[in-house]
């Protein structure tokens, strides 16, 4: 989606509000918006929200939304994160444009600024220990302690900084500090850290520095060089906005952005804090960033989940003030929603149990109709085989069923969807005494799963694949990863669903599915939704599941 065109996702919220306000006041002649992503992991559905935001917003008033990523610190950093974002948000159906932005890009500017402040005074170098200062800096109900350091004489500053920055000094002998207001209630404000020496080689400017802008100090001027209007962020920002507002009236800066602030996305059974997603990854307790478990986008992506899925989920929920917890209901119902109206339907048995069809003559077949999609007419219709042999699934049958059980069990007619009524006549078992094969009879006048004509009904359908030429395959299951609805990220590890993976690999698929060689997702009846995974192949097919017909978290709440 590019910047001049106009999101279906288009809404009204304060956000928006706020910046028709600045618009119709002739505040502001063009609204541009950004994205800073730091490139240290990939990201996850509450960047969505971000994206969605920053490019709706910009793109519903004629403006234009910068993707910059906050590269400023080179130990966390690396290519492949800056090109997996990149990637995840055109997929998510944004674009920036003609180029990307980095704060990188400014490293010089923030670096003459930083000279500037120690000239006014507003600034100084610190030889405190990360430690020394964390002491002297207070509580919220204590003022913090001057550094030793605070009234250092400009020339030494300046000495010392061009010093820091030539590679004399090792990581944390020094820092340059912002000379605030040590006894300021907001401890933001507190003489906070600009620069910190870094020896370290950065993925876009090599060896080139060894001190790197804080992010306090990167981001409200990277957001003045770009122009940038309404810099929006997520509550946790709040606190850091006095900072971003002293910066950019003490330095002079190209424009004045301003600050706004949004509730962040929080989801039930997940955590979107990036530490524990690294840590989820490297613990090796989910396979890598794109696991399908994972909230992250490529994971989403690999699971099948399509973009407007996303996007709509975004706009159901808008945009508040407030932080609140979002159900992940919603979310899968809001995908349900958009496959439902475009993924072709299927058969698929994912837990095979073997029919025999006493009645039907032996080597022969017949092609049956079956139709793509119900809600979409013009999808028309495919041939499903049909003969002596079938599978379904192993829970499609009891032989000792309960009262309201109402597929097959001895005795019982069913019908098999698009094809015959059948009576289930005897179970054959081996020698453990599991249940290995039913022996049924069809009913000819019931072709298509038509109604007899003596009018007799049966109580369920049931969905079923040919034993001719069904495609064997290996089929992934996912549930939510944490099971409780609120993990704790301090000790997510205990919380981890230990179920949260299945893999069923004696899966039969209807040769439709395989045959299409489709990476969009497809229903499987009765099962859900489901994808094909990057790791198949043409000898051994690998389906995900997307998302049930049902809710999921509903089986991990215990409902």
């Amino acid at each position: 989606m590019s910047s001049t065109e106009t999101p279906p996702e288009a809404g009204h919220d304060f956000i928006r509000d706020i910046v028709r306000r600045d618009v119709e006041a002739g505040r502001t002649r063009e609204i541009v918006t950004r994205f800073p992503p730091e490139p240290n992991g990939y990201l996850h559905i509450g960047h969505a929200k971000s994206i969605c935001l920053n490019f709706g917003v910009a793109a519903e008033f004629g403006g234009r939304c910068n993707l910059r990523f906050d590269d400023t610190n080179p130990t966390k950093e690396e290519q492949e994160y800056i090109d997996g974002i990149q990637r995840d948000v055109r997929w998510l159906g944004f674009d920036w444009g003609d180029s990307v932005r980095y704060a990188s890009d400014y490293f010089e500017q923030l670096y003459a600024w930083a000279i500037e402040l120690i000239r006014a005074g507003k600034a100084y170098v610190d030889d405190q220990t990360q430690e020394e200062m964390r002491a002297a800096r207070g509580t919220l109900t204590e003022p913090g302690t001057a550094s030793p350091w605070r009234d250092r004489p400009v020339d030494e500053n300046l000495d010392l900084l061009a010093r820091m920055r030539a590679g004399e000094f090792p990581n944390g002998a020094r820092v340059l500090r912002a000379r605030i207001d040590m006894a300021s209630g907001n401890i933001n404000l507190r003489d906070p850290v600009l620069y910190r020496i870094l020896h370290a080689s950065h993925p876009r400017t090599g060896t080139d520095w060894c001190i790197y802008p804080s992010y306090d100090f990167a981001h409200g001027q990277s957001d003045a060089i770009e122009g940038v209007t309404h810099s929006l962020c997520t509550l946790e920002f709040a606190d850091h906005r006095p900072l971003y507002e002293w910066l950019l009236a003490n330095l002079p800066v190209p424009s004045e952005p301003h600050q706004y602030e949004f509730a962040r996305l929080n989801l039930t059974h997940t955590l979107l804090s990036k530490r524990v997603l690294t840590e989820l990854v490297r613990g090796g307790h989910v396979n890598g960033w794109d696991d399908p478990r994972m909230p992250t986008l490529a994971g989403y992506r690999r699971r099948g989940v399509p973009p407007e899925a996303i996007r709509d989920f975004i706009q159901r929920i808008g945009v508040a003030r407030a932080d609140s917890m979002v159900d992940v209901a919603m979310f899968e119902a809001a995908i349900r929603d958009a496959l439902n109206a475009s993924a072709p339907r299927r058969m698929a048995v994912l837990n095979p149990l073997k029919i025999v069809i006493e009645n039907y003559p032996e080597g022969e077949t017949e092609e049956l109709e079956a139709v793509n999609n119900p809600s979409d007419p013009a999808a028309g219709s495919r041939p499903v085989t049909f003969g002596r042999e079938i599978y379904v699934e192993r829970d499609d049958f009891m032989e000792d069923p309960p009262k309201k059980f109402f597929r097959l069990s001895p005795g019982r007619e069913v019908r098999l969807r698009y094809a015959y009524f059948v009576t289930c006549k005897e179970v054959v078992k081996d020698a453990d005494g599991e249940v290995v094969e039913l022996r049924c009879t069809y009913d000819p006048e019931t072709r298509g799963g038509n109604t007899p004509p003596d009018g007799r009904k049966v109580k369920a359908t049931l969905h079923w694949v040919s034993a001719v030429d069904s495609v064997p395959a290996e089929v992934r299951l996912f549930e939510p990863l944490f099971t409780d609805p609120e993990p704790d990220a301090g000790s997510f590890a205990t919380g981890l669903n230990p179920d949260s993976r299945h893999v069923l690999q004696e899966c039969r698929l209807e040769p439709a599915i395989v045959e299409a060689n489709s990476d969009a997702p497809v229903q499987f009846e009765r099962l859900g939704y489901f994808v094909r995974d990057p790791d198949s192949t043409a000898d051994q097919p690998v389906f995900n599941r997307t998302v049930g017909l049902r809710d999921s978290w509903a089986k991990a709440a215990g409902k």
